[in-house]
């Protein structure tokens, strides 16, 4: 490893590539295993050379919540709108579960920087576009935005449940009760089994989307 250095205007750093060592380290460790230090051992410079990005380390995981979500396109202008909120959550998920180690800190963190409300602001003029008055949009992105974050929280146990939370576990737990006593909890658990693990997320994102629809035309 280079030898390293103390200065950030030296080592060739910025906030965006200090941004995705630190997502990296957390992939890879955990989030408890983040530090400055740590972080700064990782990219081969002193801690030190870190705060001329990043002034704490409250300043840092906050850039890491921006660059998680940032990483999702928002749909062009003049596309349907409802199609265009589909494919957003589903690649934000996507995104999400390839970084289970950082959904506790979505989760924790309210994601206000200049880079998420860039992206707001793109998915507001989207819907605007289509009708939706801002107040409805950001409404609309809102509870979009927590329905993508609650799905994988559950499937990745992020609250650090001591048996499986997302739908596969649902179902197990289910399956396992008396026929008898919960006869249709068994049966809806065992038709579901073989659905794949997002089956639950899309009938909840259609029926989200089919409401703002409706909404729209009232």
């Amino acid at each position: 490893m280079e030898a390293e250095r103390s200065r950030g205007q030296h080592a060739g750093l910025d906030a965006r590539t200090i941004r995705r060592a630190a997502v990296r380290l957390v992939d890879r460790e955990g989030l408890s295993a983040l530090s400055m230090r740590g972080l700064g051992a990782e990219l081969g410079v002193k801690a030190m050379a870190l705060y001329h990005h990043f002034p704490n380390k409250e300043a840092l995981l906050d850039g890491m919540v921006e660059e998680i979500v940032t990483a999702t396109p928002v749909a062009v202008e003049g596309g349907d709108w409802r199609e265009g909120l589909g494919e957003y959550a589903r690649t934000r998920l996507g995104d999400l579960m390839e970084h289970p180690n950082l959904v506790p800190l979505l989760l924790s963190r309210p994601g206000d920087t200049e880079g998420n409300h860039r992206m707001m602001e793109e998915l507001l003029r989207l819907l605007g576009a289509a009708g939706f008055p801002p107040v409805r949009a950001l409404d609309m992105v809102y509870a979009l935005n927590a329905l993508v974050l609650v799905h994988a929280a559950l499937a990745v146990d992020a609250g650090g449940a001591s048996t499986p939370v997302g739908e596969a576990g649902q179902n197990a737990r289910l399956m396992a009760l008396s026929p008898r006593t919960y006869p249709l909890l068994n049966r809806a658990a065992h038709e579901a089994a073989d659905r794949g693990p997002t089956a639950r997320f899309e009938f909840a994102l259609e029926a989200l989307l089919s409401g703002f629809a409706e909404a729209r035309e009232r």
